[in-house]
């Protein structure tokens, strides 16, 4: 048995079945990274109330998946670009734009290369931004503002793949046709 069980909202520490009962309110299924995270009500607290702002922000849902989805490959966090290929696809991203960031490409979409470009950088750099790095995302038509709410995506994006890298969650059935493989990127 893994140290970081697959929680129920019977199983889980009473702090963390709220967050729960909402996620699976929100996805029809309690996804088995927030099945392991519940282990933490202090984690999953803070996953929640981080990804709530960032869903409230001024990126779009396509913008916001494209970001999970690039930090997922960049982090080589499989359980998580698995999960955000699927949103990305749902919330219209292309699948050629999301098949270049699933091997760590750029998208063809202007905007949408500019935000995985930005985050790259957020990671690759720890968080050592280049004027050029913040120029250029800004010429794509971004805000200053902006640059702030995609240091808000990585940051919860790396609750999830840093959790998924820790805990190595199982991927759910109605994911496997989006499996990843760090070697892939």
């Amino acid at each position: 048995m893994s140290r970081y069980p697959v929680h129920t909202l019977e199983t889980a520490p009473v702090q963390s079945q709220p967050v729960l009962q909402q996620l699976q309110q929100a996805f029809g299924m309690i996804p088995n990274i927030a099945a392991k995270m519940a282990a933490s009500p202090v984690l999953i607290n803070g996953f929640i109330g981080l990804f709530e702002r960032v869903h409230a922000s001024s990126l779009t849902e396509p913008q916001i998946q494209t970001l999970l989805l690039t930090n997922a490959v960049v982090n080589a966090s499989e359980w998580p670009v698995a999960f955000h290929t699927a949103l990305a696809l749902k919330q219209g991203v292309s699948a050629a734009d999301v098949e270049a960031i699933r091997h760590g490409k750029l998208p063809a979409d202007t905007q949408l290369a500019a935000l995985s470009s930005l985050a790259r950088a957020l990671i690759e750099q720890r968080g050592r931004l280049t004027e050029t790095d913040v120029q250029r995302f800004l010429a794509a038509g971004f805000s200053a503002e902006q640059v702030l709410e995609v240091i808000a995506v990585v940051a919860a994006s790396t609750i999830t793949n840093y959790t998924a890298s820790v805990t190595g969650p199982e991927l759910e059935r109605p994911f496997d046709q989006f499996v990843w493989h760090a070697s892939h990127a």
